[in-house]
């Protein structure tokens, strides 16, 4: 992985030396991976190989280091650290930080477009795509920002907190478990059991993210902490509590092992990155 998105990411004809810069920076940082690893897990899960789902999971990574890059501006959560280093606009400025952003997003469905790389049909191609896009667009992702973003300083109640974190993270977590479910080949009942799997863990990542803003160290989540309390953020322990956040995404986590039940030991990586949502310290 880190192999193939260095080649995709050297400084191609045309492509503004700044600009080029920034945006091998807001991918190329330390970090999980797991949005990409999760691709890759769920092709293997499926009987699909890795090198074929290759592609999506690069583009999966892009997706996500542009939706860190706009989501740590001051506009938005206003970050100074993200993965241990000075957020993108603290280095390049906002403007090259956005522009940096909205170039690896469109670079992503650039990739998830070659169908010579990928090797499937066209049409599962094109249902990759087209999740990947509603995952992260205005029912996605950005949807789920915005209603983050109006929720702040407010009393808000479950039905509103589990919208925010399933949109805003859980919904990318799925797609990529899908996205290489499909190019797996995975179809019919398991496909549906690898969506609700992706469903249960997309959000009790989240809520463990929520937990250790809380709990965790500086210098193990690689960012600031406590920012969710300083700016008075719409999190699970601040609506259920910290000890009935940690049962619901423990409960999440063991409901979505048991999606699991029909695949062979070639989902073990799948299962073993469920648990590790649980158990992360960063």
């Amino acid at each position: 992985m880190e192999r193939a998105l260095r080649l995709l990411l050297e400084r191609p004809a045309g492509v503004p030396r700044e600009l080029a810069r920034a945006m091998r920076y807001g991918v190329l940082g330390p970090g999980k991976s797991l949005r990409r690893l999760l691709v890759l897990a769920g092709a293997e899960a499926c009987g699909g190989s890795a090198s074929r789902a290759l592609p999506l999971a690069c583009a999966a990574e892009l997706i996500h280091a542009y939706s860190l890059v706009h989501d740590d501006l001051p506009a938005m959560d206003d970050a100074d650290l993200r993965r241990g280093r000075p957020t993108s606009h603290r280095v390049f400025g906002e403007a090259t930080a956005i522009l940096a952003g909205d170039a690896l997003q469109t670079y992503a469905f650039q990739l998830m477009a070659d169908q010579d790389k990928i090797g499937v049909s066209p049409s599962i191609i094109l249902q990759a795509i087209h999740e990947m896009a509603v995952a992260v667009g205005a029912r996605g992702t950005v949807g789920g920002q915005v209603v983050d973003l109006e929720s702040e300083g407010k009393e808000i109640d479950e039905k509103t907190i589990e919208y925010i974190h399933t949109r805003k993270t859980g919904e990318m977590i799925k797609a990529s478990i899908r996205c290489g479910a499909l190019i797996g080949g995975c179809e019919g009942e398991k496909l549906e059991a690898m969506t609700r799997f992706g469903d249960q863990i997309g959000l009790a990542f989240q809520i463990v993210d929520d937990i250790l803003d809380i709990v965790g160290l500086e210098e193990d989540l690689g960012k600031d902490i406590g920012s969710d309390l300083e700016k008075k953020k719409a999190t699970y322990p601040s609506v259920l509590g910290m000890e009935e956040s940690r049962k619901t995404a423990s409960a999440l986590v063991e409901s979505a092992l048991k999606q699991l039940s029909s695949f062979d030991e070639r989902a073990e990586p799948l299962r073993a990155i469920a648990e590790f949502f649980l158990a992360r310290t960063n």
